[in-house]
């Protein structure tokens, strides 16, 4: 298959289906035995009762072994289904991670800058990895001065600029339960990248996706509701397994950061406008910022278990003379509202809606796109001028007075 669950992977899950419901007829037959052995007790004669205590018993101990054998075969089934991912759209490219189309460019592609994002946070004044390295650990930073406002800005601008389209903003909880991201689609295959508290047995999330995926959890919503959209701010959290020694200076790879996150339940019928509109606004955000950019189709073995689409924005790097992710966005089609048992009331009956997913703007990223394609020949940043308004009107970050 394209994402790679393959006819040997099918085959066994059909196995292991039909194995879980001939034990699920099995248990089922025999607790009816049971109950009905139990009543047969209390009519009994006292010459039958010892009789039919002893049968009754028999058949608990059956059933016990039936419900083990149940139990096992439910959790054997549920481990591979776990991993059976969305099919992918007709319109997705086939291939490895390198096979994905362009579907436009945009914005034109600066030169080197004269200090590279790691460099110029440091120059300035506004960014400390190495005070951060000291007191966390590699992929922390200290992010100060005017490139806090900056952040601030980017936040309330952002949510500004998609709350016309309906975007109600939430808070989430940023740790959550395994099942939780079983359910969401995180888990099995992302799990060497979340941190655990193993003690209170919950997960720091890597994306508010995760906590508004289950905000209807279990619920019905009135058709005529959707879409129902949300934009969740969150800090995120990521373990970065296995990128030791990439994008070590800097902001870009880090354990912590910001997003603010766009997560609509829509209508089946209408799921695949509303992808489009999530990369329409991801466009209208980094536009807005004068960034230069490319949106590309992402091929199906680099597009994830839950996606049956997603588009990649990526951001012109100057320093790296290529271009570098910023965001995507995701039609999950009915993957997780499945698993999550999120359904609408037709006038038919219940159907799952369907789950879609993109990021408005990730902070720190950002920052650093600024950073990099607005600086000057000094070294000094240009604000881009929608932010101006959010920051109390500056126009260049320049070095903090009073560094140390």
């Amino acid at each position: 298959m394209a994402k790679g669950f393959d006819q040997a992977d099918l085959d066994r899950l059909l196995q292991l289906d039909a194995g879980y419901r001939s034990a699920l007829a099995t248990t089922e037959s025999l607790r009816a035995e049971s109950n009905a052995a139990s009543k047969e007790i209390g009519r009994a004669t006292s010459e039958e009762r010892q009789a039919k205590i002893e049968a009754a018993g028999r058949l608990k101990s059956r059933l016990s072994e039936a419900e083990a054998a149940l139990t096992a075969a439910d959790t054997e089934l549920n481990e591979l289904a776990l991993t059976v991912p969305n099919p992918a759209h007709e319109s997705v490219p086939v291939g490895s991670e390198d096979a994905f189309t362009t579907e436009r460019e945009v914005g034109d592609r600066g030169p080197a800058p004269a200090y590279s994002h790691g460099e110029v946070g440091e120059y300035l004044g506004i960014v400390d990895t190495e005070r951060a390295v000291r007191m966390s650990g590699s992929r922390f930073a200290y992010v100060m001065g005017d490139a806090v406002r900056l952040q601030f800005a980017l936040v309330q601008w952002t949510l500004d600029k998609i709350a016309g389209h309906g975007f109600v903003p939430v808070v989430t909880p940023v740790l959550v339960r395994e099942e939780m991201m079983e359910l969401a689609g995180f888990f099995p295959t992302d799990r060497n990248q979340v941190y655990a508290l193993e003690a209170d047995e919950l997960y720091l999330i890597g994306t508010s996706e995760v906590a508004l995926a289950g905000l209807h959890r279990q619920e019905r919503l009135d058709e005529d509701v959707l879409p129902v959209r949300y934009a969740g701010y969150s800090s995120c959290f990521r373990r970065e397994a296995g990128t030791y020694g990439k994008d070590t200076s800097g902001i870009f790879r880090v354990h912590q950061f910001d997003k603010v996150e766009m997560f609509i339940y829509s209508h089946p019928d209408h799921s695949w406008e509303e992808l489009e509109l999530l990369r329409t606004l991801q466009e209208e955000i980094v536009s807005g910022l004068q960034l230069p950019y490319r949106v590309i189709n992402v091929a199906s073995g680099d597009l994830g278990a839950p996606a049956a689409k997603k588009y990649d924005l990526e951001v012109w790097l100057p320093s790296e003379q290529r271009y570098r992710e910023v965001t995507s966005c995701s039609n999950y089609t009915d993957y997780s509202a499945r698993r999550m048992n999120t359904r609408m009331k037709t006038d038919d009956g219940n159907r799952l809606v369907h789950t879609l997913n993109g990021t408005a703007c990730a902070i720190g990223r950002t920052l650093l796109y600024i950073f990099e394609n607005h600086q000057q020949a000094d070294g000094t940043i240009v604000v881009p001028e929608v932010l101006r308004p959010y920051c109390q009107g500056l126009e260049v970050i320049t070095p903090r007075e009073g560094k140390v």
